[in-house]
């Protein structure tokens, strides 16, 4: 797993980021699904602990370009988790009120309470990357945002959040293959967009913006995990024993009974 972290400090550049992961596999599709499995009812268990202690947050950040598979993996990582203790949250383009606050306004309020998992489908990453491939607001507004989301992310951590950030990177040509199969596919239609089409257009510059956001935002309190994306199996997998090992470490056990209840007698 530790392939995947980007060390603070470091220079990404996805060139040297294989989108398949498969050749750093030990087993294949088949064990990992079984894998995977155990995976998941860990993170049941975990996250059960994790509710009924109420101590510590969790904050797992999912950023992606278009058909990367953020909701897929929502959907098949926390499958079987108890849905009082997990909420997600999806940020679409702002809203008037929203533009009317400072760009972090909307964010904060979404962050998890005490036992909870929040996830983030997408996050406040839109305002150092949309912003600056559509050049929505100036550079000099922009190039500032780095070290306020990094200033934002510690304060979250001193407070108590563990914070994990995960770039799912796929290809370009997976791209083409899966808006592809959202055309020809009437069970997928539904989620074809034209704006996936135009915002293809600009691959480029949004490949730029991932490796500079992700370069000076990933710290110890807050690290991006590029996750290997090309194989959704590969993907879920690897995106599970992250955060199954990092709930681990946190050392969660449920609260103690409270005295004498060994004394109850329910009639």
């Amino acid at each position: 797993m530790k392939n995947y972290l980007v060390k603070p400090g470091s220079k990404v550049s996805f060139k040297k980021c294989d989108p398949d992961g498969k050749r750093d596999m030990p087993f294949g599709k088949g064990k990992a699904q079984d894998k995977l499995r155990d995976l998941v009812d860990e993170l049941r268990k975990l996250q059960s602990r994790l509710y009924a202690g109420h101590k510590h947050r969790l904050l797992i950040i999912l950023q992606a370009m278009d058909t990367a598979g953020k909701d897929s993996t929502i959907r098949h990582v926390f499958t079987g988790v108890n849905p009082q203790g997990v909420r997600v949250a999806s940020f679409k383009a702002p809203t008037q009120e929203e533009l009317d606050h400072d760009y972090l306004w909307r964010i904060h309020s979404k962050t998890p309470a005490k036992g909870e998992i929040a996830i983030f489908n997408r996050s406040h990453y839109e305002d150092v990357l949309v912003v600056k491939v559509h050049d929505l607001v100036p550079p000099k507004t922009w190039k500032k945002r780095y070290s306020q989301i990094n200033d934002f992310e510690r304060m979250l951590s001193d407070e108590g959040t563990t914070i994990i950030k995960f770039f799912l990177h796929i290809d370009r040509n997976e791209q083409k293959k899966r808006i592809e199969e959202r055309l020809n596919d009437p069970k997928k239609a539904w989620k074809f967009s034209e704006d996936d089409l135009k915002e293809r257009k600009f691959w480029d510059n949004y490949q730029k913006a991932y490796e500079e956001a992700i370069s000076r935002t990933s710290t110890v309190w807050a690290p991006w995990h590029i996750i290997p994306s090309n194989e959704k199996w590969c993907r879920n997998l690897l995106i599970t024993s992250i955060i199954v090992d990092k709930l681990k470490k946190l050392g969660m056990e449920y609260p103690k009974p409270a005295k004498g209840l060994d004394k109850i007698t329910v009639k």
